[in-house]
């Protein structure tokens, strides 16, 4: 055959392939999402295999852990005690709550590891949705958003560095960002989920915290996050709330799921200069663990390939609960 060019000649070995590689992967890269509860020890979760939730005195080995695998950032979520829960979900702001204990806890012992927290409030919800849910079971927007303030501000007084609202209330960037600048924590950074849809895929992590809606009949509970989170039908919509969180003064934007939603990571990343983060979340987690428990796919081969379609879309950083892992493959590589 006369062929003038020929692609295969630049993936011959691996040298070649490797002077050619369009993208890459280093433990910089992750977020690594860790649970706390109130407990003793270290509680399995059974959804997500390999996965716990960590009393704050074995936290900090797990932290220290992954500090030296080379990650950079982790994000904290809360088991909050069933009888914390009320309905404003107030325990979110409280100065001595499992969030801010845990973060005062890291600093002191880890100071340079970045520290990303939750805002919404689901954890510490008796309703289990992101905002409040009024008598007539609407989950209410700009009330909800007064609680989130008063949480961001708690968590940055802390010693937070990166501030996840993650409730969809529309509105909440630019408030946090105000409610931050106002209390003196301007270098604290808003990392938003920008373009977080109501999907199927939250399941293990709803399991995690015990934070799905439900009702105890005293009113009208929502059975799902429809009202608030996006459409899974809808990829222009990312693009209304992109534009509005950077007006608002995002840092950071995220998209999540990720891997059902690579082409709205491409999206934003053709919209935005500012940093996309893609969540790897919870079912994708366990869909790979579960298959590989069966010796269906090669775990190590799966999740590297699935974190590097998440840097080819366009996402500069990576929420994933694979993240210890994955910088201990990269390692060895």
């Amino acid at each position: 055959m006369e062929l003038t060019y020929r692609p295969r000649r630049l993936r011959r070995t691996p040298a070649l392939r490797a002077m050619v590689r369009e993208h890459s992967l280093s433990a910089a890269d992750f977020i690594y999402p860790l649970f706390v509860h109130e407990g003793d020890g270290v509680e399995p979760i059974a959804a997500m295999p390999g996965a716990s939730r960590w009393s704050l005195s074995a936290l900090m080995g797990e932290v220290q852990r992954a500090w030296d695998l080379g990650v950079r950032c982790i994000v904290l979520f809360p088991k909050v005690s069933e009888e914390l829960k009320t309905e404003d979900g107030a325990e979110c702001f409280n100065e001595n709550g499992l969030i801010p204990r845990a973060i005062r806890q890291i600093k002191g012992a880890i100071p340079q590891m970045a520290i990303m927290t939750d805002v919404a409030l689901d954890p510490y919800s008796c309703d289990g949705h992101d905002g409040i849910v009024s008598e007539e079971g609407v989950v209410l927007n700009d009330e909800t958003i007064e609680q989130l303030c008063k949480q961001a501000v708690v968590q940055a007084r802390a010693g937070a560095d990166l501030i996840g609202p993650s409730d969809m209330m529309d509105g909440r960037v630019g408030a946090i960002r105000e409610a931050l600048d106002d209390e003196g924590f301007e270098h604290v950074g808003i990392i938003s989920y920008t373009a977080k849809y109501s999907s199927a895929y939250y399941g293990p992590f709803r399991e995690a915290l015990d934070s799905a809606p439900r009702s105890d009949g005293s009113k009208p509970i929502p059975k799902n996050k429809d009202t608030y989170q996006m459409d899974p039908a809808n990829a222009r919509e990312a693009i209304t709330e992109a534009q509005l969180d950077e007006q608002e003064g995002a840092d950071i934007m995220m998209v999540k799921p990720g891997l059902a939603y690579l082409d709205i990571i491409h999206r934003l990343r053709e919209e935005s200069e500012l940093p996309i983060a893609a969540y790897n979340v919870s079912g994708e987690y366990s869909m790979v663990k579960a298959a590989a428990e069966r010796g269906w796919i090669d775990e190590r081969a799966v999740v590297l390939e699935t974190l590097l379609s998440f840097k080819r879309a366009g996402a500069d950083l990576i929420l994933t609960y694979h993240a210890c892992d994955a910088a201990g493959w990269l390692q060895d590589s």
